[in-house]
């Protein structure tokens, strides 16, 4: 994090990376002392309502964070931006865009949580458009030119007023992550908890913070059973709209989701307490676990990144494979599209002889209705999608050893069907579960 004081004086002169987050009211005209070098500027968590004519000056600007601040209206002066590429209006109160506001070379576009109504027809110029989020708006419908964003491959549409899925967003060629949440459109099947342990706060011992996503925190806790303390997990859920969705279409997902051998076990639910707030009592994942790969990047920008030197091989990933295409089979089966299919959402085991991966995060999971069946097909053709995706960047990885090089190319044909242009003509996961055990 940087300064204001550093900003004016002159310390941060070269700089191709500069964030300030300190309530400003207004853009500092200093940094237009960095013209010559910045790249990335991130101004979020202040108090900004417009962007000055000047911004044109920072002709190397390539990012631009937003998040946080005060715009009603999406700054027109950025469409003359000609290098900048991904934008972040997260959390501000933008109600409209101009047609003329999307910069030429935009593939990342953040404007989750916001009072959007329309978006222009003119979002569909943007043809390097691979990663568009629009949850938590007021969206009531999507132009139809947004369909010739080819190489669109994330798209968030949950938490909008959306009365239909566009019929051209399920042939859309390399769409692989979609959430289309809490919309009126959406299928409402509520999860059976029957049979789920209801879980009072006065039992849980809290221990120490796992980890936190976009929805929530997940805590490692003692349960206290009334027969045993036993080790847990406890997800509790921020209940604002997040990237993806809403959290209790989250909740909702995952224990529709059910138990299997390649998804973390729901063990129970929160009672609510004097502030409110939902979580889920999960089974704690031994510490030998690890994640399978990172987040994206600014330059992956939908693809996972995976630690130099990773190395996986063939028996590893057949199993990571195998495993995750039987919970994806699983999921579709009961309706419910993942959304989220992606390395950073899976954990392997730290052992070649034991990988057991197990899928989580069902912050972007939608429920739709089986009963219409082109879209279910089409549904779970996306997300195919984002398995071949999977494979590809595993098989990146990859060192085959003597003897297995047949085996290696039929992966990477199964990978190509799976990522196949025409969605309708990639496998059914019941199909590449049967491709995976004849390897």
């Amino acid at each position: 994090m940087n300064t204001i004081e550093q900003l004016k004086s002159g310390e941060l002169i070269g700089a191709k990376m500069v964030r300030i987050h300190c309530g400003l009211t207004s853009f500092p005209d200093e940094i237009f002392s960095l013209s010559e070098s910045l790249e990335i500027l991130d101004l979020s968590d202040n108090c900004l309502t417009d962007l000055p004519i000047e911004i044109l000056k920072l002709t190397k600007l390539r990012i631009l964070f937003l998040t946080n601040n005060n715009f009603t209206v999406f700054p027109e002066i950025l469409g003359k931006c000609s290098q900048l590429e991904m934008i972040s209006f997260k959390s501000n109160q933008i109600q409209s865009i101009s047609e003329h506001s999307f910069p030429p070379k935009t593939r990342w576009l953040i404007l989750t949580n916001n009072k959007l109504e329309v978006l222009p027809a003119t979002i569909g110029k943007c043809h390097r458009m691979q990663k568009l989020m629009l949850a938590g708006n007021k969206l009531k419908s999507l132009p139809n030119e947004l369909a010739n964003c080819k190489n669109l491959g994330l798209l968030r549409i949950a938490a909008n007023q959306l009365n239909v899925l566009p019929e051209w967003i399920l042939t859309m060629p390399k769409l692989s992550w979609l959430a289309f949440s809490g919309n009126p459109f959406c299928t409402t099947i509520q999860a059976d908890t029957t049979g789920l342990e209801l879980i009072d706060w006065a039992d849980l011992s809290i221990d120490v913070k796992l980890g936190e996503g976009a929805s929530g925190i997940i805590w490692k806790a003692i349960w206290n059973n009334g027969m045993s303390q036993l080790p847990v997990a406890v997800k509790i859920f921020k209940g604002d709209v997040t990237s993806d969705g809403l959290p209790d279409d989250e909740m909702n997902a995952c224990i529709l989701a059910g138990a299997h051998p390649n998804l973390v076990k729901v063990l129970g639910k929160l009672k609510p307490n004097d502030e409110n707030k939902k979580g889920l009592i999960l089974s704690l994942i031994p510490p030998h676990y690890k994640i399978l790969g990172h987040t994206p990047s600014f330059e992956s920008c939908t693809r996972d990144v995976y630690k130099e030197g990773t190395v996986f091989n063939i028996n590893t990933i057949l199993e990571i494979a195998r495993g995750i295409a039987s919970v994806a089979a699983q999921l579709h089966e009961k309706g419910i599209n993942h959304g989220d299919l992606y390395a950073h959402n899976i954990l392997i085991h730290d052992s070649e002889d034991d990988i057991h991966p197990l899928l989580g995060d069902f912050g972007a999971a939608s429920i739709y209705n089986k009963g219409n069946k082109s879209t279910a097909i089409a549904l779970e053709r996306i997300e195919v999608s984002a398995f071949g995706c999977l494979l590809e960047d595993l098989l990146t990885h990859i060192e085959v050893e003597e003897g297995q090089k047949s085996t290696a190319i039929a992966l990477m044909n199964i990978k190509n069907h799976c990522m196949h242009e025409q969605v309708v003509q990639r496998p059914s996961f019941v199909e590449i579960i049967a491709l995976l055990s004849k390897l």
